[in-house]
């Protein structure tokens, strides 16, 4: 009798444990829900300037490119607590000026990205790495003192890598940091300018 007893109470504390595991378990997953949305602001700083044939009435002007705004709305998903897809729209901008002559470039870019993260999870801190691909529609406008111009460019493709981190402020809230560079070289009229450039953002995002 003692023996069924006792093996009466060791089943039950299994079946109690197991229990509790499985709550953790089923806890633990909804801690950190698998889809995100995020919004992120920041800088868009070229890191090549770029020449314009007939610029002016000359026949090669150089003009430097200046750091503008930078701004993306992006939506995520995690395969798993390591790994996450990204797809992103967003607007970056750069003015443009040659070094002796008047005149002026304005640069806008809409980019449309997928990129792929890599997290690092420790505690509430994420680091992550990131690679992806993108589409750049572009648009340049000139004004100079002998001539101006206004072109749009057929959609370019890209790529981009970088790095960034994470601040879990709840379950479903966090905010973080973010750096990439982007290779991308849209034709205006035959001339090519390279996009070239580091975007850095502060971000905020909501899981659900």
């Amino acid at each position: 009798m003692k023996t069924k007893n006792i093996m009466f109470m060791i089943l039950a504390v299994a079946t109690i444990g197991t229990t509790s595991m499985t709550s953790a378990e089923e806890l633990s997953a909804q801690e950190k829900p698998v889809n995100y949305v995020m919004v992120k602001g920041g800088i868009y700083s070229p890191s090549m300037s770029f020449d314009l044939d007939n610029f002016n009435g000359g026949s090669t002007t150089h003009l430097d490119s200046k750091t503008g705004f930078a701004g993306e709305g992006a939506i995520g998903h995690y395969f798993s607590p390591m790994v996450a897809l990204e797809l992103g729209a967003g607007y970056f901008e750069s003015d443009g000026s040659p070094a002796a002559q008047q005149g002026e470039t304005k640069l806008k870019v809409v980019p449309l990205i997928a990129t792929a993260k890599l997290f690092f999870p420790i505690g509430i801190f994420e680091p992550f790495g990131l690679a992806g691909i993108g589409a750049y529609i572009s648009d340049l406008e000139l004004s100079g003192n002998n001539s101006n111009f206004h072109g749009s460019t057929e959609i370019t493709y890209g790529f981009h890598a970088g790095a960034g981190f994470n601040i879990n402020f709840a379950k479903n809230m966090f905010a973080g940091l973010e750096g990439k560079y982007l290779w991308a070289e849209p034709s205006f009229g035959g001339q090519h300018i390279k996009l070239d450039g580091f975007v850095t953002t502060a971000n905020l995002g909501f899981r659900f």
